[in-house]
């Protein structure tokens, strides 16, 4: 540490953000209530927004959310405070909810890596789901047991495996049920139930 130098620019900037949290600590100190400015700040950043009501896609509880949409882009979500559920609050994932939308990381494209290559390749979606669906119609195809060794009628195959997610809703859930039901699928299951 006894050689770390600092730059005129960088000791000035340290100086003034000491100098603010000390003013803010003092106002603090004083007894200075800023909830009238907190609350006048958030009302500012919706003031033009129209309302959306909407349910958290995580997990099963189904918490209820506000969006805030100014010029149709969303500028906010939060917790519906009339939600019985969760009565305004959020868990963590929940509150995060508004990067599921508005992230410049989130992919944009289908990516695909062939068997045996080390880069990844950008690729349609239409191109993605039928190869998908080519993979899943010749698994089941080569592992599809009509009859057990015994003579049980089985009907089922035996290597896909279905696991649903909590972002999935009822109806989401009833069209997976009947889909893998119908190709034989007998291990079915869903990350919310568990």
């Amino acid at each position: 540490m006894a050689d770390v130098v600092l730059s005129r620019r960088s000791l000035l900037g340290r100086s003034a953000g000491l100098a603010a949290g000390s003013a803010f600590a003092g106002l603090l100190g004083l007894g200075a209530d800023l909830r009238p400015a907190t609350t006048r700040a958030q009302a500012l950043r919706i003031r033009d927004a129209k309302t959306y009501p909407s349910v958290c896609p995580y997990c099963a509880v189904g918490c209820d959310t506000v969006i805030h949409v100014v010029d149709e882009k969303i500028v906010n979500i939060e917790g519906d405070v009339r939600s019985p559920i969760n009565k305004g609050t959020l868990c963590p994932k929940g509150a995060a909810i508004y990067q599921l939308h508005e992230n410049p990381n989130r992919g944009q494209q289908v990516l695909h890596r062939a068997p045996g290559a080390t880069e990844w390749e950008a690729m349609e979606l239409e191109e993605a789901m039928d190869a998908v669906a080519a993979l899943v119609k010749e698994t089941r195809d080569s592992t599809f047991v009509e009859q057990t060794a015994d003579g049980k009628t089985a009907m089922a195959t035996t290597a896909i495996f279905s696991l649903g997610g909590a972002t999935m809703d009822n109806e989401w859930n009833h069209i997976q049920q009947k889909l893998m039901r119908g190709l034989g699928v007998v291990p079915i299951e869903n990350q919310a139930r568990i």
